[in-house]
């Protein structure tokens, strides 16, 4: 198969491209950074002039993995500006240039979409209950919904051939370390600079190594249902609380805690009716 992936740079983008390459497929990447690697032009999915060069001069493809979007909580609360374009007017163009190029395409969304649900994240929660019965907790999940939403309407409006994907934490190789980064590189950075960090008790989490995680979103190329949503996670038995994650790695580095302040549940940014 002939396949784009979008945001193709970033960790789960360059670990989906090396898998979907070493089985065969022919692969083209984008992303906004600048480099040199092969199969790859800078593009901001923002922008449809851009896109539209990549489709004219390295189209047409098979399947399209929309990964390309800014990610994280805090991220989208000081760049909300980058985050509304990245990821809502760039999947629109996304969906306007499937239309054109009939491409099928699989759709990046998010855990996050599932909020302040309490129940079973089943992949049709947001599809069976009101939207009112959950509560997305920050502006990167309410645009990871929005593009879904968009996702839906243009497999009923025009057609369109989509897989949505809700991974949770991946963590590993290409995961470089910025402050709006998730906890594993946070603590890791943290630890090996014997620089402090915060802990919030209370919260805990599944993770997948992103190599594992890819091979799993690269099985969909084979297995494509238009109009599926997928969660993409770990074992259920391998949740743990923030604070052992911290404790692991505090150990690998051969620190204690000294450097950890443990503060209680972090609290919502919003009030529930």
């Amino acid at each position: 198969m002939k396949i784009l992936v979008t945001g193709g740079a970033g960790c789960i983008g360059t670990n989906l491209c090396n898998e979907l390459t070493s089985r065969g497929h022919s692969v083209f990447s984008i992303d906004r950074l600048n480099n040199e690697r092969e199969g790859y032009m800078r593009c901001d999915v923002s922008n449809i002039r851009q896109i539209e060069r990549v489709f004219d001069e390295h189209g047409p493809f098979d399947f399209v993995y929309h990964l390309a979007a800014e990610y994280g909580r805090w991220n989208g609360e000081d760049y909300y500006e980058n985050l509304w374009q990245t990821n809502v007017i760039g999947t629109k163009h996304i969906l306007t240039l499937q239309e054109k190029f009939n491409f099928k395409l699989i759709f990046f969304s998010s855990a996050e979409v599932y909020g302040d649900f309490s129940g079973l994240m089943s992949e049709d929660v947001m599809v069976e209950n009101k939207i009112s019965d959950t509560y997305q907790m920050n502006d990167y999940a309410i645009t990871k919904w929005a593009g879904e939403l968009m996702c839906l309407n243009a497999a009923t409006m025009h057609g369109n051939e989509i897989v949505r994907v809700r991974p949770v934490n991946c963590y590993g190789p290409h995961e470089e370390y910025t402050p709006y980064r998730g906890f594993i590189p946070k603590f890791i950075f943290h630890a090996l600079n014997k620089k402090p960090y915060t802990v919030y008790k209370g919260h805990k989490r599944i993770i997948d190594f992103v190599e594992d995680t890819c091979r799993t979103f690269s099985n969909i190329t084979e297995n494509f249902i238009p109009g599926k949503a997928y969660n993409v996670g770990s074992k259920p038995e391998w949740e743990m609380d923030i604070k052992t994650y911290s404790d692991i790695i505090l150990d690998a580095v051969g620190i204690n805690d000294s450097i950890v302040n443990y503060e209680e549940e972090e609290p919502l940014n919003y009030v529930i009716p």
